[in-house]
């Protein structure tokens, strides 16, 4: 006998769904509004609808001035309404917006976070602040004029935190601040007017497979555009051991970072890379494909100060990748890891460092394109294109360069007629590209 398909009426279909979904204990996700006026069924503060969404839910956000700080402490999407750009005005609050994975006992950390489309500003501290997030998406944001509190003359900022932000007393934490964050995307944002730009830490726990992509990052005074810091770890709110900690395996691709650092000498420079002493990491990050000009220190820094050669623990700089980036017009580094005149690249260091790869990048317009000082190590220059009758690499200390197949600026290679020179002992450039790379 043939058997007969059965149509199951409409109304049945929607009953059986509802009890499958009661039944399973899956709801589906919902999308909130936010409007000033409260209006058409939204609520007038992004707080109180961020209070009011489950863990999934999105959020739409109109036109109109909120003034508020918002701490988010579940998975959310706070998405700005389209073809609009609110504005969080944080004027007298820490920050514009707390992404905070610190409340989640025991600390365990929030994920799957999305703020896009928002104008942040005038926050005392960070315009938006990431502490132990898993897949937070910062994209298409205007994060100005926040670190209001900061004290430039006396290198403060009273009020801070310091229980946790173990370092930013200087600056204030920056305008976005990603403090023991992974595998999350800061993307397409505009970062200006605030102390320093975008921050990357460890002092609740290890920062690590971040991307840091497409973002304008420009004309931020008092500190780097962007900056991956090893930080002394926050005890007194996490009590562990250091090792554990550290800045790994970050991407920064594609940024343009100018015109930072400029509010007092050496202030900040385009990148920078650091590991403050015993016990911090800060390896295995790659920066790749940047625009990197006029900051007020070289275009790519790397420090590490106040260790021995061989400290317990010791400090990890090594590792860290400097790829196909076209890097001019910057200043000298100062102090303890000064150079003598503008620079492009400079890696200054107590403690040993290796493995860092320096290649495909195009220098203009720097007095030294590439500077190296440590007491023991070695790096690799490969494939650079160094500026005319300018001192391409540098060597500072007691390691050494492998600075062979680069491109000089003329065929003769090192020390020829209109081409760049080396200083300094321990590097070696033989052989050498006799016209450019992309050539």
């Amino acid at each position: 006998m043939p058997h007969t398909l059965r149509t199951i009426p409409r109304g049945k279909i929607h009953l059986l769904a509802f009890f499958f979904f009661a039944a399973s204990g899956i709801s589906a996700a919902a999308t909130l509004c936010v409007n000033p006026a409260g209006k058409a069924g939204c609520l007038s503060t992004i707080s109180a609808a961020v209070a009011a969404a489950s863990p999934g839910d999105t959020i739409r956000v109109a036109q109109g001035i909120y003034k508020e700080q918002v701490t988010i402490t579940k998975a959310l999407a706070l998405k700005a309404d389209e073809f609009a750009l609110p504005v969080i005005d944080a004027t007298g609050l820490p920050n514009g917006i707390l992404i905070d994975g610190m409340s989640a006992a025991p600390k365990a950390g929030v994920g799957n976070v999305s703020v896009s489309g928002f104008k942040i500003h005038n926050a005392n501290f960070e315009g938006i602040l990431i502490i132990n997030g898993t897949d937070v998406t910062i994209a298409g944001n205007h994060v100005l004029d926040n670190n209001k509190a900061l004290n430039v003359g006396a290198g403060m900022c009273p009020g801070i935190d310091v229980a946790f932000e173990t370092n930013e007393q200087m600056d204030c934490g920056e305008g976005i601040h990603l403090m023991a964050t992974n595998h999350s995307d800061i993307r397409h944002n505009e970062v200006d007017g605030n102390s320093g730009g975008i921050l990357t830490t460890d002092e609740t726990g290890p920062s690590r497979e971040n991307l840091i992509s497409n973002n304008y990052v420009h004309d931020n005074p008092f500190a780097c555009g962007i900056t991956m810091a090893s930080h002394p770890p926050a005890t007194s709110v996490i009590p562990t051991a250091k090792v554990a900690f550290g800045i790994f395996h970050n991407t920064v691709a594609n940024n343009e970072s100018a015109h930072n650092g400029l509010g007092t000498p050496g202030a900040g420079a385009g990148v920078g890379i650091f590991a403050a002493g015993p016990g911090n990491t800060s390896t295995g990050n790659v920066i790749i494909g940047n625009k990197l000009h006029d900051n007020g220190l070289p275009g790519v820094t790397m420090h590490n100060h106040g260790s021995a050669p061989s400290p317990a623990p010791a400090v990890n700089l090594n590792d860290n990748v400097i790829i196909g980036n076209k890097i001019a017009g910057n200043a000298a580094d100062t102090e303890d890891a000064a150079t003598s005149g503008p620079t492009g690249i400079n890696i200054y260091s107590t403690a040993p460092v290796y493995g860092t790869v320096i290649t495909e990048n195009i220098f203009e317009d720097e007095a030294i394109d590439i500077a190296f000082k440590a007491p023991v190590g070695r790096i690799s220059a490969h494939f650079n294109d160094f500026d005319t009758v300018r001192i391409g690499v540098d060597n500072l200390g007691a390691g050494s360069v492998n600075a062979t197949d680069n491109w000089w600026h003329c065929p003769a290679g090192p020390g020829g007629k209109s081409c760049a020179t080396v200083v300094g002992p321990g590097v070696d450039f033989t052989p050498w590209l006799t016209h450019p790379l992309e050539d």
